[in-house]
C-alpha cells in the first residue's frame, strides 16, 4: 500500500518513537510520551535508554504503547553475562521490549558461536513475555553474506524482530540490507518481524521498507506485531501531513 494512501493511524502504529540522545532527561522523555498521544493514533512503542524506562512507563500509563529499551548498546559487545544483566535490569524497570545489539564484531571475525551466546543470554533473560529485537548493525557487517548469516543466527535464536541498525554508526538502514533480512525472514515463513532504523525521516523513506516487506510477505503481513520503523523525525512528518 502506498504510504500516501495509508491512514495516519496505521502508519503511526508501525512506529517505535525513539529518543536515544546522550542528553536525554526524564522531563524530555515525559514530553516525548505526551507527544505520542496524538489525535491521529498512537505509536507501537516508545524506545528510550534504560535509565528512562520508568519515566516512560509512568508517562504512558493507560495506553497500549509499549516501552522499548536498548541493551548491549551501541557497542555490540560480546559478554553474555553483561547482556543478561542489562536485560534483567531493563525488564525490572518496566520494559516491554528489548532492542539488543548483536555482538557483530565477533560475527565479523568469524566467531559466530560467541555472537550467538550473547543473543541466547538476552533471549533467556527476556523469557516468553518480553519482545526481543536483534539489532544486526548491518552498516558494519556490510557484506550481504554476513547480513544473511546474522539474520539466520537471530532467527535460529528465536528473536521476535530483526532490526537493521543502532542509528549510531555511519551507515544505518539501507534498502539492500533490508532486502537480505526480509528474504531470510520470508524463508522462515514470516514468523519473525522486521524493524528498520537509522536515517528514516520522511514517509518516502519509510515507503522503501514497506515496499520491500510487502513484496516478500504481502500487505497483510505488515502490522505492528511484525513490522516497525524506529524514528523520531518520521513521527513529526506524519503528523505534519495529517494536519498536526
Amino acid at each position: 500500500m502506498p504510504i500516501a494512501s495509508m491512514p495516519a493511524a496505521r502508519l503511526l502504529g508501525l512506529l517505535d518513537l525513539t529518543s536515544l540522545g546522550e542528553d536525554d532527561t526524564p522531563d524530555r522523555i515525559r514530553a516525548l510520551c505526551a507527544a505520542a498521544r496524538t489525535p491521529h493514533g498512537l505509536p507501537a512503542a516508545v524506545c528510550v535508554y534504560p535509565e528512562h524506562v520508568t519515566a516512560a512507563r509512568e508517562a504512558l500509563a493507560g495506553t497500549a504503547v509499549k516501552v522499548a529499551t536498548v541493551v548491549n548498546f551501541p557497542d555490540g559487545g560480546d559478554d553474555p553475562q553483561r547482556i543478561a544483566r542489562e536485560t534483567r535490569r531493563a525488564i525490572a524497570a518496566g520494559a516491554d521490549e528489548i532492542d539488543m545489539v548483536l555482538p557483530w564484531r565477533a560475527l565479523r571475525a568469524g566467531d559466530a558461536a560467541r555472537a550467538r551466546a550473547g543473543v541466547d543470554a538476552c533471549r533467556a533473560a527476556c523469557g516468553p513475555d518480553i519482545g526481543l529485537k536483534l539489532i544486526l548493525e548491518t552498516g558494519e557487517l556490510a557484506e550481504p553474506a554476513l547480513i544473511r548469516q546474522a539474520s539466520e543466527l537471530g532467527l535460529d535464536a528465536g528473536v521476535d524482530f530483526l532490526k537493521t541498525s543502532t542509528g549510531k554508526v555511519p551507515v544505518n538502514a539501507t534498502a539492500d540490507a533490508a532486502a537480505v533480512m526480509l528474504d531470510a525472514i520470508a524463508g522462515r515463513g514470516g514468523r519473525c518481524g522486521f524493524k528498520a532504523a537509522g536515517g528514516i525521516r520522511t514517509p518516502a523513506d519509510a515507503q522503501v521498507y514497506l515496499d520491500l516487506a510487502q513484496a516478500r510477505l504481502g500487505d497483510g503481513w505488515v502490522d505492528p506485531a511484525r513490522f516497525r520503523i524506529g524514528a523520531s523525525a518520521l513521527f513529526d512528518a506524519i503528523l505534519a501531513e495529517a494536519g498536526g
